[in-house]
């Protein structure tokens, strides 16, 4: 990995619907231009760690805080009228707007978890503005994706499902209950729905090596705008109509490199494997200790993305 480096440019980015969208660039101001995709959705740019998967001499590297979290206003918990409009086409609307506004024809796209569903739907929906792409801890958003991921590892965590389930009446779906709960009016249903789901959350994922115990979100209000976001995309199958698998086609001539824990029980590797087998011009890393993302993925990528700086 390269060395930690601070931003040297950031700002805010006027959208539509009262979105302000934070960003920053770090590195060479003349490199390679590179995007950073974070995961969530409403997970942030954080420390800034992703800066260290690029070579700061080779890649102008852009990081974007996705509406509704991180230093993007308003949070979607303080602006739930407007809730709606934060979906996967306003989000990939708002990466253009971003490359047009700092003068970028074509940048490497990389995304972690989350952010590679983010990334593939941006790739397929403008291909010419994609040199490559690196997938880390692979999603594609598809409803198979979510059922497991809200239900399904429950054969794997049953006392936590069992937590889970206590909020949610008989006859709904998991993720529907939680979307709805997560925009009550009454703000004691939506912090009781976030604890409820931070404790899943922290469940599944805690099953990295890695993994420290304890919430994913010590903060409750940040506690409560991750969930809010990650049952709005999940509730609405990540509001891709078609699914991404089914329009590996537009990727055709991108180099890709997906990278995946074997132990992500969180997301099987069943998924990189369906996008690996339909886009011939990636290749596909399997790593046998890791689970959701970790050092070795890290240093994967930061492979990658040095391999693509020198041609």
């Amino acid at each position: 990995m390269h060395p930690q480096i601070e931003p040297h440019t950031s700002g805010m980015l006027d959208r539509p619907d009262g979105a302000r969208l934070h960003y920053e660039v770090s590195g060479s101001h003349t490199g390679r231009a590179a995007l950073y995709l974070h995961g969530g959705p409403g997970g942030g740019l954080g420390r800034g760690g992703y800066r260290r998967v690029f070579d700061p001499d080779r890649y102008r590297i852009v990081g974007l805080d996705q509406r509704g979290c991180g230093a993007s206003t308003p949070w979607a918990i303080d602006d739930l009228g407007r809730l709606d409009t934060n979906t996967t086409p306003a989000l990939i609307a708002d990466i253009e707007a971003l490359r047009e506004h700092l003068g970028i024809d074509q940048w490497l796209v990389y995304g972690v978890s989350w952010g590679s569903t983010l990334a593939l739907a941006y790739a397929q929906q403008h291909p010419e503005r994609v040199s490559e792409i690196i997938l880390l801890a692979v999603t594609a958003g598809a409803r198979h994706e979510i059922e497991w991921i809200s239900d399904g590892v429950g054969r794997i965590f049953p006392e936590a499902r069992a937590r889970l389930g206590e909020l949610v009446p008989p006859a709904e779906r998991v993720i529907d209950a939680y979307a709805r709960m997560l925009r009550d009016p009454d703000p004691a249903v939506r912090a009781r729905a976030a604890d409820a789901w931070d404790d899943w959350e922290s469940s599944h994922i805690g099953l990295s090596p890695w993994a420290q115990p304890g919430p994913l979100h010590e903060d409750q209000r940040a506690r409560e705008n991750f969930a809010t976001l990650v049952t709005h995309y999940w509730s609405q199958d990540c509001f891709l109509e078609p699914p991404i698998l089914e329009r590996m086609d537009r990727l055709a001539g991108i180099p890709g490199i997906l990278i995946h824990g074997r132990r992500d029980v969180s997301g099987p590797a069943i998924t990189p494997w369906l996008l690996h087998k339909a886009w011939p011009g990636s290749r596909l890393h399997i790593l046998e200790e890791e689970g959701h993302g970790g050092p070795a993925s890290a240093q994967l990528a930061c492979d990658a993305a040095d391999a693509f700086a020198r041609g």
